[in-house]
């Protein structure tokens, strides 16, 4: 499938997403169709219930880890929440940079976009911004932000070296992400990088950690460290969907795996 293809695969789906409550989401990744079953529940990261600034309402249980924990934001940082969904990191990142900070999330979808400023308006914070754009070709100025995070949304996007090169283009010098992903060991069965359902649920467009890491390096990034990993157990009747039983044997004899990882990585301070 082509890239324009698959964004407009995502838009819909997350579209539909941003009408449901977390509850719902958890069981239907992809909305009523259920195409994806329990997956999206399999892979929430951690429980946000006890974290400071924690919106309820913000939080759709899409994420697969706590980018907001391991980034090191500081009061009064400038932060960009890439696929901000309906804000849930922007309100955690919120309240580490303080007033004199500012958050702004980003994000291609127009019903995540009007869920999260919904979000924000009942808040009354001033330091908070939604933007509408497309992570390959970001809407702003060189040399913006002191940090990039991102929950689970990087193995949506087709080009991940665009990507990585846009937040290396984006972040100030000396400034820093930490980004939730997911990424594999092993190679995916031909039919499931191919479903586009799974792509939504951020599977099948996962890459290999190596080639991930190295995306990464290539793009400028020094310092890259892996701050968490964890493995992401899919269920055999999800995969039954995609693939026959023969293949499922083959997969699970291949030891494929799938991992949430917390990764950040620094722009030189040039």
């Amino acid at each position: 499938m082509k890239a324009e293809d698959l964004k407009l695969v995502v838009k819909e789906k997350y579209g539909e997403i941003a009408s449901q409550s977390k509850v719902q989401n958890q069981s239907s990744c992809c909305g009523s169709s259920g195409c994806c079953g329990e997956l999206e529940f399999s892979m929430i990261g951690d429980e946000y219930k006890n974290i400071e600034g924690y919106n309820p309402d913000a939080d759709l249980g899409l994420g697969c880890g706590l980018p907001t924990q391991h980034a090191e934001i500081k009061a009064g940082n400038h932060v960009l929440d890439l696929g901000s969904g309906a804000g849930n990191d922007c309100f955690v990142a919120r309240t580490i940079v303080g007033e004199t900070g500012h958050v702004t999330g980003l994000d291609f979808t127009d019903a995540m976009l009007e869920k999260a400023k919904k979000n924000l308006e009942r808040t009354g914070f001033k330091n908070i911004g939604f933007v509408k754009g497309d992570i390959e070709a970001m809407p702003f100025n060189d040399n913006k932000f002191d940090v990039v995070i991102s929950n689970c949304v990087l193995n949506l996007v087709p080009d991940k070296k665009k990507a990585f090169s846009e937040i290396y283009r984006v972040l100030k010098p000396g400034g820093h992400f930490c980004i939730s992903d997911v990424v594999l060991t092993g190679e995916l069965p031909q039919k499931l990088q191919e479903a586009a359902e799974m792509y939504a649920g951020c599977v099948s467009g996962a890459i290999l950690k190596e080639e991930y890491l190295n995306t990464i390096k290539q793009q400028g990034f020094n310092n890259i460290e892996v701050k968490k990993e964890k493995e992401i157990e899919l269920p055999d009747n999800i995969l039954l969907n995609y693939i026959t039983v023969n293949e499922l044997r083959t997969f699970k004899q291949n030891k494929v795996g799938i991992y949430s990882i917390t990764v950040n990585g620094i722009k030189d301070g040039k």
